[in-house]
């Protein structure tokens, strides 16, 4: 892997992570404050699933 890919994928993320802000800053709000309503549980679930999703996408993208 180069450094540009990795430089390339951070661009992408945070891309990404500003297009709901940008696009419905209210809706994005409220949609963090019910995450910090979340138990510890709740949330090391969550970020578990976002993980192998992401480790699936790269192996399924990568090969």
């Amino acid at each position: 892997m180069l450094w540009s890919d990795l430089l390339a994928a951070v661009a992408i993320y945070l891309i990404l992570e500003g297009l709901l802000p940008f696009a419905s800053p209210r809706r994005w709000r409220h949609s963090i404050e019910q995450l910090g309503q979340l138990n510890d549980r709740q949330l090391r679930t969550g970020g578990l699933v976002v993980i192998i999703a992401g480790l699936l996408l790269l192996y399924w993208v990568r090969g």
